[in-house]
C-alpha cells in the first residue's frame, strides 16, 4: 500500500474506467493504429502517457491549482490546446487522394512524430490538468505527511495504467488493420471522422459551444 494513499483498488479501478472513455487520446491512438500500424499507435499511446506525467508533476507542484485560480491562465492553456486539437483534426480531414487501403488513409508520420502528437494532444488539455488536481486529492489521506509525494506516486499509477490500457488499445486496432485494408472506404472515413472528431473536440474545449 502507497503511503498516505487510502482505497487504492478502489482508484485502480475508477482509473481504469476513465481511461477507456473515449476521448481525443484514444481518437488519437485509434487513428494511428488503424493508418500505420501498431508501432505508430503505441507510440502515441506513450505520448499520452508522457503528457499525464506533465499534468502530475505540474499539479503536485501547485500549478495546476494556480491554472484553476486564474482565470487568464486557464483560458490561455484552454485556447492553445484547443487549437492544436482544430489543427490536427483539420489535417487529418485535408488527407486526400483515393488511398489503397486504410493504411494509406492516414497522412503518414514517423514514430516521435506519433509520440509528439500523443504527448501534445494530452499535455495540453487543460480539462487532464484540473481532472488531476480534483481526482487524486479523494484518495489521500487528510493526515499523510508527504501529500506532494502520495499525489505523484498515485499520478504515477494512474499513468502507467493509463499507458498499458492504450497500448493494448492500439494493438486491438492495429489487429483489425488487415480488415479495414480490404476497404478502402473505411479507411477514408475513418480518418474524416476521427479529424471531424478532433476539430469538435477543439471547438468544445475553447468553449465555442458555451461549455466550461
Amino acid at each position: 500500500m502507497l503511503e498516505g494513499v487510502h482505497d487504492l483498488p478502489l482508484f485502480i479501478a475508477a482509473g481504469l474506467l476513465l481511461n477507456i472513455t473515449p476521448g481525443a487520446d484514444l481518437a488519437l491512438i485509434g487513428a494511428r493504429s488503424a493508418g500505420q500500424g501498431f508501432r505508430s499507435g503505441a507510440a502515441a499511446a506513450l505520448g499520452v502517457g508522457a503528457g499525464c506525467f506533465v499534468h502530475v508533476a505540474a499539479a503536485a507542484l501547485g500549478l495546476s491549482a494556480l491554472i484553476a485560480s486564474s482565470a487568464a491562465a486557464f483560458t490561455v492553456l484552454r485556447w492553445v490546446g484547443a487549437a492544436y486539437l482544430v489543427w490536427l483534426g483539420i489535417g487529418l480531414l485535408r488527407g486526400g487522394g483515393e488511398p489503397a487501403s486504410a493504411a494509406a488513409a492516414m497522412p503518414a508520420v514517423t514514430w516521435w512524430r506519433s509520440f509528439a502528437q500523443g504527448f501534445l494532444t494530452n499535455a495540453l488539455n487543460p480539462k487532464v490538468a484540473l481532472f488531476f488536481l480534483a481526482f487524486l486529492p479523494q484518495f489521500i489521506d487528510a493526515a499523510a505527511p508527504h501529500k506532494a509525494l502520495s499525489f505523484i506516486a498515485l499520478g504515477a499509477v494512474f499513468a502507467v495504467n493509463g499507458t498499458l490500457v492504450n497500448v493494448a488499445f492500439a494493438g486491438l486496432i492495429a489487429g483489425l488493420r488487415g480488415a479495414l485494408g480490404s476497404q478502402p472506404a473505411i479507411g477514408r472515413w475513418l480518418r474524416r471522422g476521427v479529424g471531424a472528431l478532433f476539430v469538435a473536440l477543439g471547438v468544445r474545449l475553447a468553449g465555442f459551444d458555451g461549455g466550461h
